[in-house]
């Protein structure tokens, strides 16, 4: 399937064609319905096509498994999508093109840039909730962004989550100290003031803050201003991979004994793939169990399972696939929550449906029951690294933020 993709995501840029991909399923119980539409803006070109086709293999996967188990309350869904290549403006042009010819209840933004500049229209319009790939502090902001919501931590969530990783390794009244590095990127600076302020409540001091460009870079500079202050941590937040290895590395050969840390989109297989031994110990904020975790559930039993049955031959799911699944798993249980209140499927009851949700049971994808707040889901666990196995594990408990 992956590769079906693929070679789908390269014809779309080839030709630069806007023609949607669709995914629809329609069990015959459900035929008698109106289609409940999730609508989708996916990168499967360009520079983020290595998340954007994992991301659509996940909301393709979801929605055949969603119809094969009757649908919504008997509605079949139908998952339009359009190919942005990760550019704002396809990804606004997709999402007025899709809204025009099949309004979508749901939509999946790809990015921080495209959700900010059609909220205004999502606003205006309100008949569409949307979330997607960014974890961006901002959207969490109700009064801005009513009808957008965050599928896990914000990203000064996610920061949070760390922190408290960090001050429970504290002993005998010591507490670590940490530094933040982070891309030069409304990306990467999103949570470093919140972070610094719940480090200063915690009693962690922060004794570096390091800003670089996005990518491979020299950091040597960087890396000697590291070595002066020792610290116990450092967490990486504004990259995916590079520079993260070249810090990890380079601060290694010198015999520091720091412990490394990433938010969710630098926390994939794809660090141990890259760094192969390099990788071991390095430690991810992620809100959903691995696909090659020994966490299980019903829900997560069934992800499996329908990976499996969509290509046999792929024998790990990234992280995107697994968010795009939890998406489309908010969004099933905020319709379905309309729908049981006899209310249309407006941008305000669905806000109030997700609003609504507290200690839900997402079957073993998240391994405790969550509740939303502020428009996200302020849970995660921190994984580490054991580069032997090539998989991450859990260091931590699940930790939930009040």
């Amino acid at each position: 399937m992956f590769r079906n993709i693929l070679n789908k995501g390269r014809r779309l840029a080839g030709l630069g064609s806007l023609v949607a991909a669709l995914t629809v399923a329609t069990p015959a119980m459900a035929q008698d319905k109106e289609p409940i539409v999730f609508g989708g803006s996916i990168p499967l070109s360009g520079v983020f096509a290595f998340a954007g086709i994992h991301i659509h293999a996940g909301l393709t996967d979801y929605t055949d498994w969603i119809n094969s188990e009757g649908g919504i309350n008997g509605h079949p869904v139908k998952y339009v999508m359009e190919d942005t290549a990760y550019e704002v403006d396809r990804s606004v042009a997709a999402f007025k093109k899709i809204s025009g010819s099949e309004s979508p209840a749901t939509y999946y933004g790809d990015s921080t840039g495209f959700m900010k500049a059609i909220a205004s229209e999502l606003n205006s319009q309100g008949d569409t909730l949307m979330s997607g790939a960014s974890f961006a502090t901002a959207l969490t902001d109700n009064e801005q962004y009513p009808y957008q919501f965050i599928p896990g931590p914000n990203y000064s969530q996610m920061f949070g989550i760390i922190l408290e990783y960090i001050a429970d390794q504290g002993k005998d009244g010591d507490m670590p100290t940490v530094a933040f590095v982070y891309s030069d990127t409304e990306f990467g600076k999103d949570p470093i003031e919140n972070g610094k302020a719940r480090a200063a409540e915690l009693g962690i001091e922060v004794v570096e803050d390091i800003v670089t460009k996005p990518g491979s870079v020299d950091v040597s500079a960087e890396v000697l201003k590291l070595r002066r202050v020792r610290p116990d941590f450092v967490v990486f937040h504004g990259y995916v991979l590079s520079p993260i290895n070249e810090f990890m590395v380079q601060m290694r050969q010198m015999g520091l004994d720091t412990q490394f840390m990433g938010t969710f989109w630098s926390s994939d297989k794809l660090i141990i793939d890259k760094m192969g031994a390099d990788a071991d110990g390095y430690m991810g904020v992620m809100p959903y169990n691995y696909y090659d975790s020994e966490e299980s559930g019903p829900m997560l039993d069934a992800l499996r399972a329908q990976a499996e049955k969509s290509d046999p031959e792929a024998d790990y799911r990234p992280t995107g696939y697994m968010q795009a699944w939890f998406n489309a798993m908010v969004w099933t249980e905020v319709i379905k929550r309309t729908l049981d209140a006899d209310k249309e499927l407006t941008g305000d009851n669905m806000a109030e449906a997700l609003a609504s949700i507290k200690d839900w049971d997402t079957g073993g994808i998240i391994g405790i029951p969550v509740t939303v707040r502020d428009m996200s889901f302020p849970v995660g666990r921190i994984w580490r690294v054991n580069a032997e196995k090539g998989r991450y594990e859990p260091v931590s408990d699940w930790i939930h933020l009040d």
